[in-house]
């Protein structure tokens, strides 16, 4: 125990030590003057991404995929619910969501309610990171047309008093980034002296944080593809609020402001599936941040250039260095493989094939509360469905779940003796890490696996394959000092994902998520196979060097989400193994060959 925490410990900056003393021994009194007076917006306020609704009636909300009555004062701090689906209570998404003028009475009536039945300073309410979401969501929702009760106009100016105290520089990341946000969008909602220094604070930690948190490939420092949508969508906002009070407006911060969008768009753009949705890697879910579709839909209606957001990957769009320190490596007119040096991340994209690559750290390493033990895992579309999924994440907290989730076995990677690649605890926590090494991205001849049946022919192809080579050293902690090293090489009709183990261990086991509509068979043998597709494709797979299984597996696509599905397990029977994968259209059986 003390060396795990020696392990976690030794990462963080002294901030996140003395300010979480600060932060729990510190209580401010809030403070209730009347408000500033309101400053007039100046220009129309653009729609922002809707969210989902969550608001079912007058005291009924979804959030999280769970449905819940809010019945009474004690409802807003109710201990049988969850954390964070208190967290979601207390944003007020739904005054961002679809149809909401239907809804208006309603969220008038919950708006009063909140101020009435949550006194200033107490409960999870006021606690900093939901603080910062209300505060936005209100001002928003005023700017579009609404009429923001009065008593709710006093208390966005104690919530924005109560917060300016309440930074959270112990946690920093996503965290202090928001409570920034919300300062701007108070001090521009607000004129006066006291809105004008929640604006200068704001400008000023957004203007460090923002440099430090994109990483110079446009990730966000986390490496979790949700977060990094979250504060793309912040950014976008932000641009929007100098947009409606252009009197506010800094040029150096919308020129920064600016410079993220558009980083951050082709960032995220590369680590999206076919399907528009993004990959799990790290803390990541669907319906908690805007999908790339929305985000994009946003910054044009913003006004801002359109160009480099098309979902394309290929080597006339992309070229070598042409993002930053991204790398693009053409293959042919079909396809290429993008390299997101700073994050970690690979994009492989050939023909009807894409499959994303986790050769990255785990994330800033005085913040990896949001990782993963997931290093050198993978998903793959094929045809626009998914095929090979990670876990996916569907709570927070501390419990058995929540660190199952992040474990290596709920990932398409290796898991060496059964122990974590890096050893995630807590809700939160890591202590040694996995570590990527030797990150080597090529383009290599396909000559001598260019064997492709057709009906009764053999035909042979000079394809040239897309090939991403990786190490990590999370396993060096065990007997036998392990070193995990993968190789994926991809071209349009195949997959080789080649593993090997250097180093003495017991057991190796390469596991293969699969989306729950893909339906697995295994030949007798356990060394071949076939995947079947909903669509009818068909991708016929063969194991060399370990013998294949099949286990029940869950894929958390949201929050609240379990979904059965199967997981193909590949044990190793000697020091690596390579499984290969070869699709083709319908209508040829695959086990029959």
């Amino acid at each position: 125990m003390l060396r795990r925490y020696f392990h976690t410990l030794r990462h963080l900056r002294p901030v996140q030590f003395y300010g979480r003393v600060w932060f729990r021994l510190y209580r401010p009194h809030p403070d209730t003057r009347p408000a500033p007076p309101l400053r007039r917006a100046q220009s129309h306020w653009v729609a922002p991404a809707l969210r989902p609704v969550s608001l079912l009636g007058p005291a009924s909300l979804r959030l999280l995929n769970e449905t819940h009555a809010l019945l009474g004062p004690g409802a807003w701090n109710n201990p049988a619910r969850d954390k964070l689906w208190l967290y979601n209570l207390h944003y007020f998404d739904d005054l961002s969501a679809a149809t909401g003028p239907q809804r208006v009475a309603w969220q008038q009536g919950l708006l009063r309610r909140w101020v009435a039945e949550n006194p200033p300073g107490v409960g999870t309410g006021w606690e900093p990171y939901p603080t910062s979401l209300r505060i936005v969501n209100w001002v928003k929702w005023s700017l579009a047309g609404n009429a923001l009760p009065p008593e709710c106009v006093a208390s966005l100016a104690v919530q924005a008093r109560w917060l300016r105290r309440r930074l959270e520089h112990h946690l920093l990341g996503n965290h202090l980034l928001a409570n920034a946000k919300a300062l701007a969008f108070a001090g521009a909602f607000f004129a006066g002296p006291q809105a004008q220094s929640w604006r200068a604070r704001a400008e000023r930690l957004l203007a460090r944080e923002l440099r430090e948190q994109t990483l110079a490939d446009g990730g966000h420092f986390e490496r979790s593809p949700m977060y990094h949508a979250i504060v793309l969508e912040d950014v976008l906002d932000l641009i929007n609020l100098v947009a409606a009070y252009p009197e506010t407006a800094v040029p150096a911060m919308l020129g920064l402001y600016r410079e993220c969008v558009q980083s951050m768009t082709r960032w995220l753009t590369v680590m999206c599936h076919p399907d528009g949705e993004i990959g799990f890697f790290n803390d990541a879910a669907l319906g908690i941040a805007p999908t790339l579709a929305q985000l994009v839909d946003y910054r044009q209606r913003l006004g801002l250039d359109g160009a480099a957001t098309t979902l394309a990957t290929r080597a006339p769009t992309l070229q070598r260095g042409s993002v930053g320190r991204t790398l693009c490596v053409p293959m042919s007119s079909n396809g290429a493989v993008v390299w997101l040096r700073d994050s970690g991340y690979c994009r492989l994209e050939a023909g009807s094939a894409v499959a994303l690559l986790d050769v990255a750290p785990l994330g800033a390493d005085y913040l990896p509360g949001h990782a993963h033990a997931d290093t050198l895992s993978f998903e793959l579309s094929l045809f626009g469905q998914r095929v090979i999924v990670n876990g996916g994440t569907s709570r927070y907290g501390s419990g058995p779940e929540r660190l199952a989730q992040r474990g290596t076995a709920a990932h398409s990677t290796v898991q060496i003796d059964g122990a974590d690649s890096s050893e995630v605890w807590g809700g939160f926590r890591v202590a040694r890490r996995a570590r990527p090494l030797d990150v080597r991205v090529d383009s290599v001849p396909e000559l001598d696996r260019g064997a492709r049946r057709s009906g009764t022919r053999t035909e042979f192809t000079a394809e040239r394959a897309l090939r991403v080579c990786a190490a990590h050293d999370g396993y060096r902690r065990l007997p036998g000092r392990p070193l995990h090293r993968r190789t994926w090489e991809l071209t349009s009709e195949r997959l080789t994902v080649t593993d090997a183990i250097e180093g003495e261990c017991g057991a190796a086991v390469a596991r293969f998520h699969l989306h729950p509509e893909v339906i697995a068979e295994i030949a007798d043998d356990g060394g071949r196979g076939c995947l079947r597709l909903p669509g009818g494709h068909l991708v016929d797979w063969q194991l060399t060097g370990g013998h294949a299984g099949l286990a029940s597996s869950v894929w958390h696509p949201a929050f609240g989400r379990a979904v059965p599905t199967r997981c193909l397990e590949l044990r190793f029977t000697g020091h690596g193994c390579r499984f290969d994968l070869d699709w083709r259209e319908p209508g040829v059986d695959a086990l029959s060959r």
